[in-house]
C-alpha cells in the first residue's frame, strides 16, 4: 500500500484526478451510473470525464475525440439525466448522417433506460421507411429522437414532429452533416427549436471548416478536444500492390493468410460491393454487403448478420465508416484507397477500438501508390509494404527489396 501511495504522491494534480474519478464524481444520477455498472462499464474515458460535465451544465458543446472513445455515452448520459419524462413532449433531436447511425444511437438510449429504469420514449426517423408508420409511432410522444435531417425536416414542416419544447439538438458526426446543402436542411432544424436550445456537436476529426460553421450556430461553443484527429496507435497499417483488375483475387487470398475474426472492406461503388460478396461467397468466405442504396432491411439484415457473427466480412462503401460501433472488427481492408487522409482515419477506426489491436491493409494499384506517402505525411502513420509469399504476409524492404516475417 505504501509503494501505491508513493506512486500517486509522485503523480500530478490533473493525473490523480484522473485516477480516482469514476462515473459517481461527474455530477451523473446514481441509477445512471448504476445502469453503466449492469453493462460493466465502470470507468469513463478521457472524453466522457470531460464532456459530462460540460452537457450537464447546459453548455454549447463540440465533443471531438478518435474513433472507438465513446463519444456517444459522452453526450447520451448527460442528456438522459436531464430529461424530464412526466411531460408528453419532445425535448432531445439527435440527427445522424446515416441510417446505422441513427439506430445505433436509438439501441443505446433503449439499453440505458432499460438498465435505469423510468419511462423514457425514444424513437428513429430515418427514410426509406413507412411515412405512415413513423406518424403512427409518434403518437406515443417520444422524448428523444434520432434520425437523418431530411426526414426529421420532412415531418417538422408537415407539423407532426412539434419541436417547441426541444431543450437540446445533438449534430453527430458533424463534419458531414455541417457541408455542402445538407447543412441548410440541418440549420432549419435547428432554427425550429427554441432560441434557448443546447447545441452539440460530435466528430472523429477536429477540421476548421466544420468547427467554424458550428461556432457559426452557437458563438459560445465549449471545445471539448481529446485528440479527434489521431489514429488509434493499436492499429497495424500495411499495403500491398495490386493491379486494379486483380484485387479481388489479392483481397480473398489476404483474408485467407491473416484469417480475421471479422473484417470490413471498403469499396468505392455500390455495384462493387455486392459483386466483391458474391466473389467472395463463391470461394466460401461468409460475406455480405452494405450501401447507400440499400433498402432498410438489406442493411439491417447485414449489419445483425455481421455482428452475430453470421457473416465474416463486410463490404461496404464509405457508410459504415461513420461512427458506427461493430464490435470485434480486427481487419480493416481498403479495396478502393480513399483519396482524403481524413477518409482514411474513419474507415480504419472500425479497428482498435478503445485499445484493443487492430490491422489495416491497402490494396494500392501502382498507380495510386502517392496515397501512401499522403497519409503518412497528414495522419503521422507508418504504413509498411508487405507482400504474400507462400499463403503469408512478409515486409518488402523499400530499398533492396529483401523481405522479412511480417
Amino acid at each position: 500500500m505504501a509503494d501505491a501511495t508513493a506512486a500517486v504522491g509522485g503523480m500530478s494534480t490533473s493525473e490523480r484526478v484522473t485516477l480516482i474519478m469514476d462515473f459517481n464524481g461527474l455530477g451523473l444520477d446514481p441509477k445512471w451510473v448504476a445502469a453503466l455498472a449492469d453493462q460493466d462499464i465502470h470507468q469513463p474515458t478521457d472524453i466522457q470525464r470531460q464532456a459530462i460535465p460540460a452537457v450537464l451544465q447546459g453548455r454549447d458543446t463540440y465533443i471531438s475525440s478518435e474513433t472507438g472513445t465513446g463519444k456517444t455515452l459522452a453526450y447520451l448520459l448527460p442528456l438522459l439525466a436531464r430529461l424530464d419524462a412526466s411531460p408528453r413532449s419532445l425535448q432531445v433531436v439527435i440527427l445522424a448522417p446515416t441510417h446505422e447511425l441513427a439506430l445505433q444511437i436509438q439501441d443505446q438510449v433503449r439499453t440505458l433506460t432499460t438498465f435505469a429504469g423510468g419511462d423514457v420514449r425514444s424513437q428513429v426517423l430515418i427514410g426509406g421507411v413507412s411515412y405512415r408508420l413513423q406518424l403512427e409511432q409518434l403518437k406515443a410522444k417520444p422524448h428523444l429522437v434520432a434520425g437523418t435531417p431530411e426526414r426529421v425536416l420532412e415531418l417538422i414542416r408537415s407539423r407532426k414532429l412539434k419541436m417547441h419544447e426541444v431543450t437540446c439538438v445533438v449534430v453527430d458526426e458533424a463534419d458531414r452533416l455541417l457541408v455542402d446543402q445538407i447543412r441548410e436542411t440541418v440549420d432549419s432544424v435547428i432554427r425550429s427549436a427554441p432560441s434557448r436550445r443546447q447545441l452539440i456537436f460530435v466528430s472523429a476529426t477536429q477540421q476548421a471548416q466544420t468547427s467554424g460553421e458550428a461556432r457559426m450556430l452557437a458563438p459560445d461553443l465549449l471545445m471539448v478536444d481529446t485528440g479527434g484527429d489521431k489514429v488509434s496507435a493499436t492499429i497495424e497499417h500495411l499495403f500491398v500492390i495490386a493491379e486494379h483488375r486483380k484485387k479481388p483475387e489479392m483481397l480473398r487470398r489476404l483474408i485467407h493468410a491473416t484469417q480475421p475474426e471479422r473484417a470490413l472492406v471498403f469499396v468505392h461503388r455500390n455495384t462493387s460491393a455486392e459483386e466483391l460478396a458474391d466473389k467472395l461467397r463463391f470461394h466460401d468466405l461468409r460475406a455480405v454487403w452494405i450501401h447507400g442504396a440499400a433498402n432498410k432491411t438489406e442493411r439491417k439484415q447485414a449489419m445483425e448478420a455481421f455482428r452475430r457473427g453470421d457473416a465474416r466480412v463486410l463490404i461496404s462503401s464509405d457508410l459504415s465508416a461513420r461512427g458506427l460501433d461493430l464490435p470485434g472488427v480486427t481487419h480493416v481492408f481498403n479495396l478502393n484507397p480513399p483519396t482524403q487522409s481524413q477518409d482514411y482515419l474513419h474507415r480504419v477506426g472500425r479497428t482498435g477500438r478503445a485499445g484493443a489491436a487492430g490491422c489495416s491493409i491497402l490494396l494500392i494499384d501502382p498507380q495510386e501508390q502517392r496515397l501512401v506517402a499522403r497519409y503518412t505525411r497528414d495522419l503521422g502513420i507508418d504504413l509498411q509494404a508487405v507482400r504474400l509469399e507462400r499463403g503469408a504476409l512478409v515486409s518488402q524492404a523499400p530499398a533492396t527489396g529483401e523481405t522479412a516475417p511480417s
